[in-house]
């Protein structure tokens, strides 16, 4: 990750909530404690379990790894009662580069333990690293290990031997993210794109980092918190990780004073110095001194701000005990308020005053007020209104989860929807952008193409201004995260404008057609329809433009259109073999993984591009991937070299 912190930085990441041994004192230089204190470590690394799921594979497989030196160290244990110095300087200094290699691999593991999820997956490259980095420093200990002169019996050797076998193939491996977590992380992390991001990637990436629930948002945010006391708030990395986070919480109605700072808010602090807020006065949610507390279904109390808006962003259970709630209903806890109540009269504490008053439906009274005002001006015969009203309308859909919903149950869909037909291009581009951001809201995605804006927006994706088919493409992307209205934009005639949008638009443009483009891609006729509407041939042009960065996306699509006929006739020519096997040659891991994946799903279906692909020389490169490949790049390669030897068989 450009800018973000560097290797070294990474590796001293604190994680004291989980406690234990990590090399920081203790076992001194030889004898019998510096072998109890490196069998202590490697318990102690064995004991973590949990871990972050990106690097679970590999954490499992280092704390299994270190276990196996345990009866090497047994050995040495009692090779040293049994003797006066056997070994001596040289087992000593062994000694000395096991137990740096164990506590490093200690403090990585339990970095991946209780590290941020989030941090952890932003620096994959890092952290693989790291790994390599221990996995060099074990080989190169265990490499000077005195075991003629200890007496090691043959099978710890052999078990040593096939340990230090595995590290070597584990430091030759390389593995990176997935191809669509990778598209994913690309899209939410975009710095130089200032609009929301669909709903349903963020709810992809929160499933897959599992940032799902009530209790992991509270463990991340403890997590978030030391990495900003080391790095500073300002780093970049820090800020991609707490922005990301914060996009995380909102979709999931998760809400903090403060995202960095699990302690009680500072205002609280400040008027409360000599002693703390009762704990059944804080809301479990937001963590503040509750003002108006609520009762759910299953009788636990919240602040009904914070219960409101988890139960607007789709909740159906109870934050703390993630009990199904039997209805939605909340009812106020006058008792619990009246003891807060004398509670602040007595140590002269002053509630939080709210600086507008909270409606039934959790949005400010003022609030709805003003977006009933917006949505009648949209339909103003004033064209100054209704630029106006059009212009708040699309900042207010830009904040945040609930004006997208206020706007809709305030009818302002379907004049937006008109507005998209109006005769002037800038007011298109508005309501479009507007519309944008109110399809990030699951609900609000169906209601848009009941009102028949899907042909409108593909009209503006032709004709519309830069910006304006930016967005329309950006629309199309997240309202067809319904697979319903996958099939609306096909039949609509909306993928041909889209590759010409790949093949002509801006640098932005692009990336907008294309994860619109593969998005589509998943609908089977929508793979036709893309083939037909010359999306290949602008795809290829990607692939030879390093400076657009889109080798993967590209590829991505092309595997998708791959499993179609016609995407086979039109790929299988020699060129674009060619093109594959240098990718795979030269290119970056993640970018042989793709290129391996739609080589094999081609080759499957014709032998004579797997013959025309081994005289280009992918032989050698594709045995290379087994060796040193992502994990599924292994895989795929795997599968192609079994494919190839069955077509040199039967040729």
């Amino acid at each position: 990750m450009e800018g973000g912190a560097g290797e070294s930085s990474f590796s001293s990441s604190p994680c004291s909530s989980c406690g234990g041994a990590d090399g920081s004192r203790g076992g001194g230089g030889g004898g019998d404690g510096e072998v109890e204190y490196l069998m202590g470590v490697i318990e102690k690394a064995g004991s973590y379990g949990g871990y972050r799921k990106t690097l679970r594979k590999e954490c499992l497989n280092l704390a299994r790894r270190l276990k196996l030196l345990v009866p090497l160290l047994e050995e040495i244990r009692e090779a040293r009662r049994a003797a006066d110095s056997p070994g001596g300087d040289v087992l000593d200094a062994a000694l000395v580069r096991l137990r740096q290699a164990v506590v490093a691999a200690n403090k990585l593991l339990k970095q991946c333990h209780c590290g941020s999820k989030i941090y952890l997956v932003l620096e994959n490259e890092a952290v693989m690293s790291r790994f390599h980095a221990v996995y060099d420093k074990l080989n190169e200990a265990l490499d000077d290990m005195p075991y003629d002169e200890l007496g090691v019996s043959v099978e710890v050797r052999e078990q040593v031997e096939l340990m230090r076998m595995q590290l070597k193939r584990a430091r030759k491996r390389r593995d990176t993210q997935d191809i669509e977590l990778a598209m994913d992380l690309m899209v939410v992390l975009s710095e130089k794109d200032d609009r929301n991001v669909d709903n349903a990637i963020l709810q992809r990436l929160a499933n897959r980092l599992e940032l799902r629930t009530f209790c992991d948002l509270k463990a991340e945010t403890v997590a978030i918190s030391k990495l900003v006391k080391q790095f500073g708030k300002d780093a970049q990395s820090i800020r991609q990780v707490t922005g990301l986070f914060g996009k995380f919480k909102r979709i999931t109605g998760f809400e903090e004073p403060n995202a960095l700072d699990c302690s009680f808010p500072s205002r609280t602090l400040e008027k409360l110095p000599s002693s703390s807020i009762p704990h059944e006065f804080l809301c479990p949610i937001a963590l503040e001194i509750m003002t108006d507390p609520v009762i759910v279904a299953t009788g636990q109390t919240y602040e009904r701000e914070s219960i409101q808006k988890w139960l607007d962003s789709n909740h159906r259970t109870c934050p703390k005990t993630g009990q199904m709630l039997d209805h939605l209903l909340v009812v106020p806890n006058y008792a619990l308020r009246n003891l807060i109540l004398q509670w602040c009269e007595k140590n002269d504490f002053e509630l939080p005053r709210k600086a507008i008053t909270v409606g039934s439906n959790g949005s400010s009274s003022e609030l709805v007020k003003q977006v009933s005002c917006l949505v009648q001006d949209l339909s103003s015969s004033q064209p100054n209104a209704r630029r106006d009203a059009i212009l708040e309308l699309r900042a207010l859909s830009k904040e945040n989860p609930d004006n997208r919903i206020l706007i809709a149950n305030m009818g302002g869909i379907t004049p937006l929807v008109k507005l998209l037909s109006f005769p002037d291009s800038k007011i298109q581009e508005h309501a479009v952008t507007a519309l944008l951001n109110l399809s990030l809201s699951e609900a609000n995605k169906r209601l848009i193409a009941r009102d028949g804006a899907i042909p409108a927006i593909i009209d503006i994706l032709q004709n519309g201004t830069d910006e304006a088919r930016e967005n329309s493409a950006a629309a199309l992307f997240s309202v067809s995260v319904l697979d319903e209205n996958k099939v609306l934009v096909g039949s609509a005639n909306g993928i041909p404008p889209l590759v010409d949008l790949l093949k002509n638009g801006t640098v932005r443009g692009k990336k907008d057609a294309a994860t619109a483009l593969f998005n589509l891609s998943l609908h089977q006729a929508n793979k036709s329809r893309a083939i037909k509407a010359g999306a290949i041939p602008p795809l290829l042009d990607l692939l030879e433009d390093k400076n657009l960065g889109m080798i993967d996306e590209a590829l991505s699509i092309l595997l998708l259109l791959a499993s179609h006929p016609n995407g086979r006739s039109e790929l299988g020519r020699l060129s674009f073999i060619k093109t594959l096997v240098e990718i795979i040659k030269n290119g970056t891991p993640k970018n042989k993984e793709c290129a391996t994946s739609v080589l094999l799903e081609l080759g499957l279906h014709n032998s004579s591009i797997v013959l025309a692909s081994l005289q280009y020389g992918v032989y050698e490169h594709l045995v290379e991937i087994t060796r040193n490949g992502t994990n599924r790049g292994q895989r795929k390669a795997n599968s192609l070299l079994q494919h190839m030897s069955k077509c040199e068989h039967i040729s």
